[in-house]
């Protein structure tokens, strides 16, 4: 399956929730925020939240600093 991740083809050999995403990614236990076509995805919504062909998610993690 192909979906467009940060503005670029990404492929998954099966089908993802966004939790599923951000845990393949290894960004599980991060800040971040999803955008699902356009859309802002809430954070209790990732697990029951499919991703499907052709999608476009931008997802973006807080990185601290001082």
């Amino acid at each position: 399956m192909h979906i467009q991740l940060n503005g670029e083809t990404y492929t998954l050999s099966e089908p993802l929730s966004v939790a599923g995403l951000i845990e393949h990614l290894q960004l599980a236990g991060r800040r971040v925020a999803v955008e699902l076509n356009f859309e802002i995805v809430p954070r209790s919504m990732y697990a029951t939240t499919p991703i499907k062909e052709g999608d476009a998610l931008e997802i973006v993690h807080a990185i601290g600093g001082g």
